[in-house]
């Protein structure tokens, strides 16, 4: 369950930096280290990604020995 808080947290951070970014709500100082924090949640996301994955086809392969 932290882990899909922590995603949602994340995702949901993201999706403020691009409303801000689309709605020209940011300077252009301000720019930069928003697209490296956007980077920064994106590959944060498809870690957590990954490793759900992960652990979901673990988990499917240990029903499919049982």
């Amino acid at each position: 369950m932290a882990k899909q808080k922590k995603y949602a947290q994340l995702t949901e951070e993201l999706e403020t930096i691009i409303e801000q970014m689309e709605n020209e709500d940011i300077t252009v100082d301000e720019l930069t280290e928003k697209v490296k924090r956007a980077t920064k949640l994106i590959n944060t996301c498809k870690s957590i990604l990954s490793q759900t994955e992960e652990e979901v086809n673990e988990l499917l392969k240990e029903m499919e020995d049982e």
